[in-house]
């Protein structure tokens, strides 16, 4: 057997129809190589660190920080959503928690953030009334704007604007048949 017959056969795997993933582009391949930069340099400074160390005599305790002092809350925080990729979903948190800033005190009485869907990257805001659902719809291109400044560009795509959930439909001797009911000022 030769060195390229393995390459061949992979490569009639993938054109056989293998599912292919989906390659990340922009902020994603960002975030990727920085996040590989920093474990790069950090493992350089642990690696000169533990050489100093050794030419001083081994580990020692002393007043100076050093690799084997706890960290503080705050820091291992951010380190444990940068080692599992939470960014994204961390900073959209943190909007929903700033929602009155971003959109106003007006807007935020009457629409509240419900959900984001990370692989859609879609913002789902219920309303408590068509009203504001529609005045919503009209500012939704100024707000993604405004999210995606905040949060990165493209963070958020759309903003999925749900109406109010109106009261449950009964069924009963006053209602019509085949009438939907109070759904044309529910949404």
């Amino acid at each position: 057997m030769s060195s390229e017959e393995p390459a061949e056969g992979a490569a009639k795997d993938t054109a056989a129809g293998a599912p292919k993933t989906p390659e990340p582009s922009g902020v994603d391949l960002a975030r990727v190589a920085l996040r590989a930069a920093k474990e790069q340099a950090r493992a350089r400074g642990d690696a000169a660190q533990q050489k100093k160390q050794a030419r001083r005599g081994g580990l020692r305790s002393g007043a100076r920080a050093d690799g084997r002092d706890p960290l503080p809350l705050g820091s291992a925080i951010n380190r444990l959503i940068t080692e599992r990729g939470w960014e994204t979903p961390a900073a959209v948190g943190g909007v929903m928690g700033r929602w009155p800033q971003i959109v106003g005190d007006d807007l935020a009485n009457h629409c509240v953030p419900q959900r984001y869907d990370e692989d859609e990257r879609v913002l789902t805001v219920q309303c408590d009334s068509t009203a504001w659902a529609t005045q919503l719809r009209l500012m939704a291109p100024q707000l993604v704007a405004r999210l995606n400044e905040d949060l990165g560009h493209g963070t958020v795509r759309l903003i999925k604007v749900l109406g109010p959930g109106g009261p449950p439909r009964r069924f009963g001797p006053l209602r019509a048949p085949g009438s939907t009911g109070p759904g044309d000022t529910y949404g």
